[in-house]
């Protein structure tokens, strides 16, 4: 046996920080961790609006309660797991989009078309990071991989709303 393996210790990983941050493992679906963790936000809306059947305030104030979560959750999660992990931003992280992707549903009514409408707005922003949201990155940590993604989010809500405002 190898005298240096003995020595060498194994990374330490915070369960709770890598949980959220993966968001249950939504994170290291592949390809695209991004776009399941977007998903899995969106289903996760569908299916409270689908079985709580709750009133249209009901949902848009469990919406704005989660996303509260996540942000207070979410920032430490990310800066934890981008330290354990070694890497700036890592795309396993995927806390930042179901917050940006809850974010764009928050007026959203309650049917699959328009959850298609916000995801598929939601990944656009994302991916082309529109100005100012690359500028987010920069903050530290876990605040700028989780706040280019609430930026996002804003403009993907806003879009949504102009497009259901003119069909």
């Amino acid at each position: 046996m190898n005298p240096d393996a003995e020595t060498q210790i194994k990374p330490k990983r915070t369960l709770w920080a890598w949980t959220v941050a993966t968001f249950f493992g939504a994170g290291l679906g592949k390809p695209g961790p991004g776009t399941w963790g977007s998903v899995a936000a969106v289903l996760l809306w569908a299916a409270w609006a689908r079985f709580a059947h709750p009133a249209p305030h009901a949902l848009l104030i469990a919406l704005l309660a989660a996303i509260a979560v996540t942000i207070v959750l979410g920032v430490p999660a990310a800066t934890i797991v981008e330290r354990e992990a070694g890497r700036t931003d890592p795309g396993f992280v995927v806390i930042d989009e179901v917050i940006g992707q809850w974010i764009a549903l928050i007026w959203s009514p309650a049917d699959w078309r328009h959850g298609l409408i916000a995801l598929a707005l939601f990944r656009l922003f994302d991916i082309t990071k529109p100005f100012p949201v690359r500028r987010f990155e920069r903050l530290p940590a876990g605040w700028g991989i989780v706040f280019d993604d609430v930026a996002a989010g804003l403009y993907a809500l806003v879009v949504a709303l102009l497009v259901r405002h003119w069909i």
